[in-house]
């Protein structure tokens, strides 16, 4: 049963974040993870202050098990205080 990640993601630290996304692709795909949708909320919605920096992500697993590998990694969980610095993200796993 096919799983996904949806990620809301508040950046705090521009520099950190970029960092962080520059490598956290490598290991989504180690897992057989893809990323099917990477997006950034447009400025003047009128939900969201002009300077505050909102995205969303959404990867796709095989199964809810290989998405929890690949949460659950070695090679994921040392990137996550570079994640933790760069914003304020929340990870939601859904099955299809």
């Amino acid at each position: 049963m096919t799983a996904y990640y949806v990620g809301t993601i508040r950046v705090i630290h521009a520099l950190n974040w970029a960092q962080y996304v520059a490598k956290v692709g490598a290991t989504i795909s180690q897992y057989g993870g893809q990323v099917v949708f990477r997006g950034r909320r447009g400025s003047g919605s009128a939900a969201v202050p002009a300077d505050e920096d909102q995205r969303i992500v959404t990867l796709r697993f095989e199964s809810a098990e290989a998405a929890r590998r690949w949460h659950d990694s070695a090679e994921y969980q040392r990137l996550v205080p570079l994640r933790d610095a760069g914003a304020e993200v929340e990870l939601l796993l859904y099955e299809e």
